[in-house]
């Protein structure tokens, strides 16, 4: 069963590189804070690296003018991660987050099944926000789809 609103982001572990590989909790990510939490099935995959990504970097300053963090994360590790928000010129205060194992997005109930390309199991596209470590908006793509998960699209739901 899928997280929904009105639930609580579940307790789970991801990882970030800051002097080698950290692990950080949903409770540090999200306790005392809203977030937006966006989810890509792969860093440096084609929709995620054109659109996705990019879109949250350049609207990052209007979701922090709102009092709003964001974190993004995939089912990767912590060091692609990384990589991948340097290639992006992901500003420092938007959190990469590796869920290496799929831990994350299985407790979320939403994991996609890429295994037809090559890629086993990811975590479905979608984007949430949280206050507080309760989930208010949620926007799950529909399969192959980029339309309610996106910085304007979250943007846009938040008013």
């Amino acid at each position: 069963m899928s997280i929904k609103v009105g639930d609580r982001i579940p307790q789970a572990t991801l990882n970030v590189l800051r002097d080698g590989v950290q692990a950080v909790t949903t409770d540090e990510i999200f306790k005392g804070k809203k977030v937006v939490l966006f989810s890509v099935p792969g860093a440096f995959t084609p929709t995620c690296s054109a659109k996705h990504l990019p879109g949250y970097v350049q609207h990052y300053e209007a979701f922090r003018e709102r009092g709003i963090e964001v974190a993004c994360t995939a089912v990767n590790d912590a060091f692609v991660m990384a990589a991948w928000a340097k290639a992006q010129d992901v500003p420092a205060g938007l959190h990469m987050l590796a869920d290496g194992n799929g831990a994350f997005a299985k407790a979320l109930g939403l994991v996609l099944d890429a295994s037809g390309f090559g890629m086993g199991l990811r975590s479905q596209r979608f984007a949430l926000y949280a206050e507080d470590g309760v989930v208010k908006l949620l926007q799950v793509e529909a399969p192959g789809e980029f339309k309610v998960s996106s910085a304007e699209a979250m943007l846009a739901a938040l008013g």
